[in-house]
């Protein structure tokens, strides 16, 4: 018998707020230990939490970037359980009213447009993080308190590369719309993921298997590619599986029980009562639409289809945003825009590499890229002569043009002067004409360079090697 996977995603990101999401404590990265907190975050008796309206928008954003529905009656509720680096023995977070539901992300894989659904992006609060040592254990305290995005997926993923891809398209939106950083090393992305196989065809799910705070997405794939197939081989030799969570042991390279799993009346959830549901009007929900930005997919298909960009060049636009509308600006109603992206990733940006230079730093006009590039197409200066030309682009900002013109480097197209050339360089080298007309090839370039070097550079190569040809034929 066949089997198959199906797996869900539950993605725990850290959104992007100066302060914490029921306290003004900072949200920091390497503070040192259990320094940014304070009555609140610490669950002490007497406190009372408010909820931080940039978290609020951010979820909402996220909402809007997963096209998904904002609720306009979302609530908080408790999620009890005990645990070291939870210090008021309970979660806030949202339960059966979530601020958004019903969404999808589209994303690439192999080489078509895949779709997951996004059952919800509910709002809660990060734990504190546990350290073990020799003999001890301590806990840290200035995580918790941090908003936290959770956004779970349908089980619509059948494999481990489609969930490493969908994870990375969601990471990019996110890091797009201004949502999170997402940087894994700091901990602000992490993620549960629900795994079960069934006979290929049936269409009832099999028993989910949960695997618990994975904290990189090559992980998650590692963990998927280790647990798919060890089902499989549960369910082939006639045995059983039953619902249980696992930890990844990424040096082993295995999965291992941890608990069977726990139900949602496990937790004892019940609405928070020191805060009021959040009830978004129309007016707040209008100012957080306003924040909406071109989804990175988007982006790509745009670029490859308004300025005929093949799929690497678009996808350095979507990972580079400023030099993304630098090149827009540069490309406008351009004839060649390939051509103008061209000189922005290969030229603009090694210089900009080179120099240690800012894209607002740099002094060339975006325009005068484009002129640039119209300067050579026209034949105005040869390949050789632009890259100079951009060299004194980017050290003064002036406009190509007026450096030609200042610096006498305009190519030199008049047929006569050039035929004075070819006859010059011809005369000069009757063997390698002689060696042309004998059907030797490598002539005919030795004595195109000899006539470039005899004008400085500035003669027409096309109408150069229009002429030679014509007068040893």
């Amino acid at each position: 018998m066949e089997y198959e996977a199906v797996i869900g995603l539950e993605t725990h990101v850290q959104l992007k707020t100066k302060s914490k999401m029921w306290c003004g404590c900072a949200n920091e990265f390497g503070a040192p230990p259990n320094t940014n907190v304070c009555p609140v975050c610490l669950g002490l008796p007497g406190m009372l939490q408010m909820a931080n309206e940039e978290a609020l928008r951010l979820t909402a954003l996220t909402g809007l970037l997963l096209n998904c529905a904002v609720s306009r009656f979302a609530k908080f509720d408790r999620k009890n359980y005990f645990y070291p680096d939870m210090p008021k023995n309970y979660q806030i977070t949202q339960y059966d009213r979530p601020s958004t539901v019903n969404g999808f992300v589209d994303f690439e894989f192999k080489g078509n447009i895949s779709r997951v659904r996004i059952t919800r992006a509910h709002l809660e609060e990060d734990v504190g993080k546990n350290f073990h040592f020799e003999q001890n254990s301590g806990v840290d305290f200035n995580r918790a308190g941090v908003p936290l995005l959770e956004i779970v997926s349908e089980p619509d993923l059948t494999s481990a590369d489609m969930a490493y891809d969908y994870l990375n398209a969601l990471k990019d939106i996110l890091i797009y719309g201004g949502v999170s950083d997402c940087d894994m090393e700091k901990g602000m992305v992490r993620c549960d993921v629900n795994v079960s196989v069934r006979p290929v065809g049936q269409t009832e799910l099999g028993a989910k298997i949960e695997i618990k705070n994975m904290n990189s997405f090559s992980g998650v794939r590692r963990a998927l590619e280790y647990e798919i197939p060890r089902q499989m081989e549960v369910l082939k030799n006639g045995g059983k599986l039953s619902q249980e969570t696992r930890r990844w042991n990424d040096v082993a390279g295995i999965t291992e029980v941890m608990r069977t799993k726990e139900m949602a009346h496990d937790y004892r959830y019940f609405p928070e009562p020191d805060l009021m549901p959040f009830v978004p009007g129309d007016a707040w929900l209008a100012e957080v639409r306003q924040r909406v930005v071109e989804f990175p997919l988007v982006r790509k298909q745009r670029f490859m289809t308004t300025y005929q960009l093949p799929a690497p060049d678009a996808e350095t636009f979507v990972y580079d945003r400023p030099l993304a509308h630098y090149f827009e600006a540069a490309a406008g109603s351009a004839k060649n825009p390939k051509a103008v992206a061209n000189w922005v990733i290969n030229n603009l940006r090694a210089k900009l590499t080179e120099t240690q230079t800012t894209l607002d730093q740099v002094k060339i006009k975006a325009a005068d890229i484009q002129q640039l590039v119209g300067l050579v197409e026209g034949g105005k200066i040869s390949s050789k002569i632009a890259q100079e030309v951009f060299g004194d682009m980017f050290a003064s900002g002036d406009a190509p043009g007026a450096i030609v013109e200042k610096k006498g480097l305009a190519q030199v197209s008049d047929t006569a002067a050039i035929e004075k050339f070819c006859d010059d360089v011809i005369a000069a080298n009757p063997k390698s004409a002689e060696d042309f007309k004998a059907g030797k090839g490598a002539a005919l370039n030795f004595l195109k360079g000899q006539v470039m070097k005899a004008s400085k550079g500035k003669a027409n190569p096309g109408v150069v090697g229009e002429i030679l040809e014509r007068k040893l034929r």
